[in-house]
């Protein structure tokens, strides 16, 4: 038999109970020889409990802030999730894996109900993109630079029309 994520697409802690006892009832009552993926680490304390439990883990590689996947397994369990590290590779932008990092720094060090409370209350919607766009902006462009030499008030309509053409042709960054 093979099962999949039993209990994902649930809360967390729903998922974690339906696949806990689901890993139960296989090794206790059907006795039956099963391949069970899935995230839930916590489920490896199970092996103390449950004699025939055997868990597997993929194998990582760390080296210098780098992480590669093996694509072997190996006997154990994993020693820490990778889940930050996939989103990355996945290609999501750099304030959301920074975020994603500050909530799992949060999430880690306390009692998760209040974690989340104080995650909530204080939540940046808009100052990952604000801290991107003022980094971007501690240095002028060639635009900007064009900008400051001009003053509109002098310029004629034809004037500023080259000008513009002037500016449009600027390098943007």
């Amino acid at each position: 038999m093979i099962l999949d994520e039993i209990g994902r697409g649930t809360a967390t802690f729903d998922g974690l109970s339906i696949a806990w006892a689901c890993l139960e009832h296989l090794h206790e009552v059907n006795g039956s020889r099963a391949l069970f993926a899935t995230h839930y680490h916590e489920l490896t304390s199970l092996a103390a409990k449950l004699p025939a439990l055997r868990p597997y883990t993929m194998k990582v590689m760390e080296w210098q802030n780098e992480v590669k996947f093996l694509h072997e397994i190996a006997p154990g369990a994993a020693d820490r999730s990778y889940g930050i590290h996939v989103a990355k590779l996945a290609g999501l932008p750099a304030a959301a894996i920074q975020r994603a990092e500050q909530v799992l720094g949060t999430l880690e060090k306390g009692e998760q109900a209040s974690a989340l409370t104080r995650l909530a209350d204080d939540l940046p919607l808009f100052s990952a993109a604000v801290a991107t766009a003022s980094s971007q902006l501690s240095e002028p462009s060639a635009v900007e630079l064009a900008l400051r030499e001009i003053n509109p008030d002098e310029l004629s309509p034809k004037e500023a029309l080259e000008a513009l053409y002037r500016l449009r042709n600027l390098p943007k960054r």
